[in-house]
């Protein structure tokens, strides 16, 4: 199941939560929908599960690289996750709460995590377009 969790990542990533379905799930994932819900109980449970895979996989190895001026970080479902969900869910809210102390920590300066929000969001258009 953690291959369904990492390409849980790219999908809730590229389409936000509201933006996916359970089919979308079935279908992009290529699992059933018996399976999805009883390894991960639902929609949001397979969310959380990709979340904290991003963030353990894509996002904690790279703190130490947060201040460099040239790094954009792939960190999307991270992102958007403190957009989108965290205002209505205290669970995901946590989990970015958690990962922006961790950031503000390892650069030792709030405004490195501001200059990279600020780098990833002027790069996120030109993702947008991919899609």
């Amino acid at each position: 199941m953690d291959e369904v969790v990492a390409a849980a990542v790219d999908v809730f990533a590229r389409r936000a939560y509201d933006g996916v379905s359970i089919d979308d799930l079935v279908t992009r994932l290529g699992v059933h929908r018996n399976s999805l819900y009883g390894a991960f109980g639902s929609k949001r449970g397979l969310y959380l599960a990709a979340l904290r895979h991003h963030i353990e996989h894509d996002v904690r190895p790279h703190l130490d690289r947060v201040a460099q001026p040239d790094h954009v970080p792939t960190w999307d479902l991270l992102l958007i996750a403190a957009v989108d969900r965290a205002p209505d869910d205290p669970e995901v809210a946590d989990l970015v709460l958690s990962v922006l102390a961790e950031m503000d920590k390892a650069t030792a300066d709030p405004r490195a995590t501001e200059a990279l929000l600020g780098r990833w969001l002027l790069r996120r258009p030109l993702k947008a377009k991919e899609i």
